[in-house]
């Protein structure tokens, strides 16, 4: 690999690492950089999943703040997370290459209209919100963690607006538990890629050297500055990737 090639992956890895701390959103960033040095498509993605543990490891290093009494309720989220990212993570492995590249365009819009929507969700949260997981919550978080190891791009953002709806937490903390449950349905996936898929390690050492500073430096930012107009930004440039691979997907 070349130097140029090399710095311009770590570029990618800060940039998906920050906007995965923030938004939920890592793969809008890092993906696109997988396929624009010529990786196809599902090996982009493997390769992007198993990037992605260096990123939570990041995330969840730098949110241990905000995780402080949250222990319980992480265990619990966190089984169903991981049960989600293997289910995910297989279901992409059996599943032809030809209907994953087709539906990559409509994962990737809908992840992006999921963060503009976002802003409105927590807007209309009541103060005092109930603090709950039942079985519903539980399943929710399931089923984020089985699109989280099938594609990832938006995962976080669905499961942050989940936990900010039923736990009532500030925005902060529902991140921090988000990073860990997330984090862990990624690695289980990560586990079976590495196994069973094509992943490029040669691609995974400089991407998963700047989503772990990335990823570090996220929870920061999230608890020193607004991320809104940071928000928006990504939505946009997901919105415009959704279009141009739908355009090269179905011309």
């Amino acid at each position: 690999m070349s130097v140029g090639r090399a710095i311009a992956l770590i570029a990618a890895g800060i940039g998906g690492g920050l906007s995965g701390s923030i938004a939920g959103l890592a793969s809008l960033i890092s993906y696109p950089a997988l396929l624009a040095i010529g990786l196809p498509p599902v090996t982009a993605n493997v390769t992007n999943t198993v990037s992605l543990v260096f990123s939570s490891t990041g995330s969840v290093l730098g949110s241990r703040p905000e995780l402080v009494g949250q222990a319980a309720r992480v265990r619990q989220l966190a089984i169903a997370g991981m049960v989600g990212g293997g289910c995910g993570a297989l279901l992409l492995l059996v599943t032809p290459a030809d209907s994953f590249e087709r539906i990559v365009p409509v994962l990737i819009a809908l992840a992006s209209v999921a963060i503009l929507a976002r802003r409105r969700l927590v807007d209309e949260l009541p103060p005092h919100a109930p603090h709950r997981a039942g079985p519903g919550v539980v399943c929710g978080v399931g089923l984020v963690g089985v699109y989280g190891g099938y594609f990832g791009a938006g995962a976080g953002v669905m499961l942050l607006a989940l936990l900010l709806i039923v736990t009532g937490e500030p925005l902060p903390r529902c991140n921090a538990v988000k990073n860990v449950v997330l984090g862990l349905a990624n690695a289980v996936a990560a586990i079976g890629f590495s196994i069973f898929g094509d992943v490029r390690w040669s691609v995974v050492v400089p991407l998963g050297f700047g989503l772990l500073v990335g990823g570090r430096l996220g929870p920061v930012v999230v608890r020193r500055s607004p991320a809104g107009a940071l928000r928006l930004v990504i939505a946009v440039a997901g919105l415009g990737l959704a279009v141009k691979l739908g355009y090269d997907t179905y011309r």
